[in-house]
């Protein structure tokens, strides 16, 4: 019998004020008893319209239903057979705006909880499964991967799936890229981002850290050492920042840096080796997922109060609504239709060896009301004239986007970028101007989801192996 219940199970979850002061997964996950009641809501559509809203390409009707049969390991066969991160799309992917959002029961209900099914079949494939991964049998022809983000990671997956020889070269000391860097251990622990690497290594992927392409090593040089194809997934590292004045006021960071200390450096610890500022007011400018990570980090590092200051309302906030509602459980104000016009700093005129000289002091801003939509449909913030105001901080997250690091497109001759730093890539391909050379992910977008990245990962896998086997678009 189907569960034509209008609600999804709801997803279980560590209490807000215990999970505020920890770095602990907020959400538990589901049973094995509730995930195939939810897999039970699933109607099992001919035409399968979440699938067309999966960037991979999950068969999501055919892995639900063996959930529903109980037969955990063969859902998630088939979730592999297009994910190579089923364990991370499971917790990150913004399911509610793509396979979700396309769900019939969401017409007059709910959607069917498809993420949440995700993770509890690759969790428990984790758990129970010991099997070894099968090596496929090598075709003879090597590929370079520029990055171990998620872009990069699927490319590889897609590649060695198909016989070849894939090295990855990645910049930091771990590979995972943003998984590892950028998303907190609350809600990406760092566990399933090794398994999902480790996955990869076992089915015969390289894994070269420290390798810093375009500094370590060219993309010429890549070729040069044998390599027929290269898939640039270097990701987008380069923060954005507002251009006010104070912006370079000690307390001030870069949501990039400042999660990277937190997640990769290990900045909570005590002995910590690149620790970061803990404690005081702290206000957080952005509205996106990313904010709402610095935000809550900066929460469990012992902040007295966290302000996430957005200059539109409430209803145009890019993060995921299930992010928003956590921030708020856990104590996060929000200061929406607000815009930062200053960074403030302490001054000592009178002595300039005063320790506090140059730390920040607050933030100077102005309210906004939306005017008429621009260009893409948002409601434009337009200032309010004389509504400044201050507000007390002890430090300052920016957090309004990244852009691709410049230093593979100053090595690189013959590699096409935009006005936006980002590579210039054939939509269907992901084939740059450069040959043999592909791009995919924040290296050509800018920064945007994760599930959206390992799309243009497999979508240049197929080219790569149309393009060195000579065979047509759907050979892989």
């Amino acid at each position: 019998m189907p569960n034509m219940s209008p609600k999804k199970n709801p997803m279980p979850t560590l209490a807000p004020d215990v999970r505020a002061k920890c770095f602990s997964e907020v959400a538990i996950g589901y049973d094995e008893a509730t995930a195939v009641d939810e897999a039970l809501r699933c109607l099992h559509c001919k035409n399968m319209p979440c699938v067309a809203g999966c960037p991979v390409n999950i068969h999501i009707p055919e892995f639900i239903e063996k959930v529903k049969a109980g037969d955990f390991e063969g859902a998630y066969r088939i979730i592999r057979e297009t994910s190579s991160l089923p364990a991370v799309c499971g917790r990150v992917c913004p399911q509610e705006s793509q396979c979700e959002s396309k769900c019939v029961r969401g017409i007059k209900g709910e959607p069917v909880g498809i993420g949440r099914l995700e993770r509890f079949v690759a969790d428990y494939h984790n758990a129970h499964n010991t099997a070894p991964v099968e090596k496929p049998k090598p075709n003879g022809h090597r590929v370079a991967i520029v990055g171990s983000g998620p872009s990069g990671l699927t490319c590889a997956g897609d590649l060695a799936a198909r016989g070849y020889a894939v090295t990855v070269f990645e910049a930091l000391h771990a590979a995972g890229g943003v998984l590892v860097y950028g998303i907190p251990e609350f809600r990406l622990p760092k566990s399933i981002v090794k398994g999902e690497v480790a996955h990869l290594i076992a089915m015969g992927v390289e894994v070269k850290t420290d390798v810093v392409i375009g500094k370590t090593l060219t993309v010429d040089e890549l070729f040069a050492m044998g390599y027929e194809a290269v898939f640039i997934g270097s990701g987008a590292g380069l923060p954005n920042f507002m251009g006010i004045p104070g912006e370079s006021l000690k307390g001030v960071f870069s949501a990039n840096e400042f999660l990277t200390r937190a997640n990769l450096m290990k900045a909570y610890r005590e002995d910590a080796a690149t620790p970061v500022m803990k404690g005081g007011n702290v206000a957080v400018v952005g509205g996106g997922n990313v904010a709402m990570d610095a935000a809550r980090t900066a929460l469990r590092l012992g902040a007295e109060s966290v302000t996430i200051v957005y200059r539109r309302s409430m209803e145009e906030l890019p993060a995921r609504r299930e992010e928003v509602e956590h921030a708020e459980e856990e104590g996060v104000i929000f200061r929406l239709l607000c815009n930062p016009t200053e960074i403030l700093g302490y001054h000592n005129e009178s002595d300039p060896r005063d320790p506090k000289n140059g730390f920040v002091t607050g933030i100077r801003a102005v309210r906004m009301e939306l005017g008429a939509p621009d260009a893409r449909g948002r409601r434009r913030p337009i200032p309010v004239e004389g509504s400044e105001f201050t507000l007390d901080v002890d430090a300052v997250i920016i957090a309004i986007g990244t852009s691709p690091n410049p230093l593979i497109k100053r090595t690189t001759k013959g590699l096409d970028t935009n006005a936006r730093g980002g590579i210039v890539v054939e939509e269907a391909t992901g084939k740059t101007s450069k040959e043999g050379t592909y791009a995919g992910g924040d290296a050509v977008t800018g920064a945007a989801t994760v599930i959206s990245a390992m799309g243009a990962g497999k979508t240049a896998a197929r080219a790569i192996d149309s393009y060195l086997m000579g065979k047509g678009a759907d050979s892989l």
